[in-house]
């Protein structure tokens, strides 16, 4: 990775990341490789990191994506996040192996809305005030089976904000291994607010 890359990222995390796992380490190519990917990087409104990876890990281990839901058979790799610039847009890019199933061989609905979750949280903090924010209310839309063993592509942007509220909407689909069409997997809606606790903290 050059050092031109490194400096447009400005985020040490990426470098934090070094598959050991002959599988892992094709999925960390593929997506690196990927031509959304590549657009995204060349795209001066995005930069990239990998937040997922920041922090000790006695700090990261609790979390749910950065700890019990990452590794083998689970998300394999650290999700790699493309933030636009003004902080209202955010894609991220992964890897779902076979463990959270429903049925077998579809991912559980209640993976995908965690995932959505997660990405609307990011993205809502960077443009919330005090960068603190609960979920209010997550609407997710169901459009077709999640497949395991699938890279997966989520979409969010704040439309609205108000106060101490937020409202993000956004979307999540497939990453084609032949660089084919996606195919959207759900639609969410959501709502987030500051609590009022945060307010004189200076956080």
């Amino acid at each position: 990775m050059s050092s031109t890359r490194l400096a447009k990222t400005g985020s040490g995390s990426l470098r934090l990341f070094n598959p050991t796992y002959r599988t892992n380490t094709s999925i960390e190519a593929f997506i690196q490789d990927h031509p959304v990917t590549r657009a995204l990087r060349a795209n001066p409104k995005f930069t990239e990191s990998r937040p997922h990876l920041n922090g000790p890990a006695m700090l990261r281990d609790p979390k749910l994506l950065a700890g019990s839901l990452a590794g083998t058979q689970k998300l394999s790799v650290p999700p790699y996040v493309f933030n636009e610039t003004n902080g209202k847009r955010m894609i991220v890019i992964l890897h779902v192996e076979g463990d959270g199933c429903s049925h077998p061989g579809i991912i559980h609905g209640g993976l995908i809305t965690t995932l959505i979750d997660d990405t609307f949280c990011r993205c809502r903090s960077a443009v919330l005030p005090k960068r603190v924010g609960v979920t209010a209310n997550l609407n997710v839309d169901f459009r077709k089976p999640a497949l395991t063993q699938s890279y997966i592509v989520l979409k969010a942007e704040v439309t609205r904000m108000e106060g101490r509220k937020s409202w993000v909407e956004g979307s999540i689909e497939t990453l084609e291994l032949d660089g084919g069409d996606p195919s959207l997997l759900a639609e969410a809606k959501a709502l987030f607010i500051q609590p009022k606790e945060t307010e004189g903290l200076g956080l």
